[in-house]
């Protein structure tokens, strides 16, 4: 999937355009950063609803290509121009984290955790 897909399928509102066509292979939801260090795998896409700038540093130091802010968040400059420095995607969703995670992950993106 790539994050023009992840664009179609969560009806997501473009605020900061990186690689749209970038394949992305995993998804994360969690408003909790040290989460976000400790369970992500390889060219994820973050959900959160967490708006501070600290979404973006965590999303760059897992290799992340873009985050996307659920429940219609508004998002402040200051995160979205670290974004573009970063060459890192940013969008917006109308929807609950739940079904954004929920939404993905019927349409191919997986959690990118192993239960064991």
């Amino acid at each position: 999937m790539t994050v023009r897909d992840v664009v179609q399928i969560l009806k997501a509102e473009i605020l900061a355009e990186g690689d749209l066509d970038v394949e992305v292979r995993t998804a994360c939801g969690s408003d909790m950063m040290s989460d976000v260090l400790a369970f992500v795998k390889d060219q994820s896409v973050l959900l959160t609803g967490l708006t501070n700038p600290q979404v973006v540093r965590t999303a760059e130091m897992m290799d992340m290509h873009c985050i996307i802010f659920v429940r219609g968040k508004e998002v402040d400059d200051t995160i979205l121009e670290l974004a573009k420095e970063k060459d890192m995607t940013v969008l917006r969703t109308p929807y609950r984290m739940f079904t954004a995670c929920g939404l993905l992950y019927t349409n191919g993106l997986s959690g990118g955790c192993d239960v064991t």
